[in-house]
């Protein structure tokens, strides 16, 4: 594998934790760039966001490929689906979103309408990368039932008062890095930090609030060290 930071003065460490910090946590640029000078580090808030540019979606494909295998053979059991809007230049696009039975995100796309034809990309998209579910959990629109009958998979479907939590609290920490980030400027924009921030929001997902402490911790240090070795 060619070493992609062969270009780059800085130290892979400090990159790796500049791109962590601004796409773990709901900070703009210039915020990590202060947070970063307190630890005696020297960079532009424009260095962030180049390095943001060229290492997130490596380091995002690079959690993904690793964490392929488990995730396809655990994620067949049932999905939880839903769909938000987001603004972008005044118009409104939707960021549809898929994750699993225990939280995991596994897909977001995001499209202009959220008519059949949308549904039914979305779900192809996703089922290409992780096959067919057993279950599959959406909200009344009307959208995912017409795609799935096209697809043969509409008996697999639920939907009912609460039951689509899951998907639904999964949109919050978007939101909060929508109103950190003043919003989006573009659909290709939006797209590729929703991809970067699910498998980093992946990676770093411990159950804080099933685990006990010491279980936490150990999970912690350990996705944290993994992070200090992508792309070593």
């Amino acid at each position: 594998m060619t070493n992609p930071f062969r270009y780059f003065k800085t130290s892979p460490e400090i990159i790796r934790l500049a791109v962590m910090m601004y796409v773990r946590f709901p900070l703009s640029l210039r915020n990590v760039e202060d947070l970063l000078h307190e630890r005696g580090i020297d960079v532009s808030h424009e260095m962030v966001c180049a390095w943001w540019n060229r290492f997130g979606p490596i380091f995002a494909a690079d959690i993904r490929k690793k964490r392929a295998a488990f995730t396809r053979s655990h994620t067949q059991w049932r999905w939880h689906m839903d769909e938000v809007f987001v603004r972008i230049n005044g118009e409104i696009h939707y960021l549809w979103r898929a994750v699993d039975h225990e939280g995991e995100v596994l897909e977001a796309f995001v499209t202009k309408k959220r008519d059949r034809w949308a549904a039914l990309k979305f779900l192809k998209k996703t089922m290409k990368r992780y096959g067919r579910p057993k279950a599959v959990v959406t909200d009344l629109l009307r959208s995912y039932r017409a795609a799935m009958r096209i697809i043969g998979n509409e008996n697999t479907q639920e939907t009912g008062q609460w039951l689509n939590n899951r998907a639904e609290n999964s949109h919050l920490p978007f939101r909060r890095r929508e109103k950190a980030m003043l919003k989006f400027r573009s659909t290709k924009s939006l797209q590729k930090f929703v991809s970067i921030h699910s498998s980093v929001r992946n990676h770093f997902s411990n159950d804080r609030h099933l685990n006990h402490r010491t279980t936490f911790k150990v999970d912690r240090a350990a996705a944290l060290a993994e992070w200090r070795q992508l792309c070593g």
